[in-house]
């Protein structure tokens, strides 16, 4: 028995774009490059919790970028060869294409950076993590 498909209707052209189609938006004119608000980035499609911004950070490139997700079953990481190089694509764990990973993350963060497109993220601001329904990931910014 097939999944039911997740609906895509509610997505600008853009999120469309880079979501179902493996786009990439333009660096430093993306909603959440510079953004620097405690909360969560959730899956634009499906709302599933995918970074937090306790792992963000500056990496210069004009995108949001992570050390880590908040929950590696909510993201798969596959072989991309398009572009002539070889890089590994992140996508959520329902097949939309958020960006990509890289080895050139924060040392003292695991090395890693999660290279994420904006459009295929929603924040949701810490103050109103419980009420959107995401209140155990509150325990993210008790430090």
């Amino acid at each position: 028995m097939e999944s039911p498909k997740i609906s895509t209707d509610h997505l600008t052209p853009m999120q469309r774009h880079v979501t179902q189609e493996g786009g990439t938006e333009q660096p430093f004119k993306n909603e959440y490059w510079n953004h620097k608000e405690a909360g969560i980035y959730v899956d634009v499609v499906t709302g599933k919790p995918l970074f937090s911004s306790t792992d963000k950070f500056d990496s210069g490139t004009g995108w949001p970028s992570f050390t880590r997700p908040i929950d590696e079953s909510y993201v798969q990481e596959l072989k991309d060869i398009s572009l002539g190089m070889l890089r590994t694509e992140v996508k959520s764990s329902d097949g939309s294409h958020l960006g990509h990973v890289f080895p050139d993350g924060p040392p003292e963060a695991g090395g890693r950076r999660y290279c994420i497109n904006s459009a295929s993220l929603r924040f949701v601001p810490k103050a109103e993590l419980a009420g959107k329904g995401y209140g155990k990931y509150l325990i993210l910014f008790n430090n």
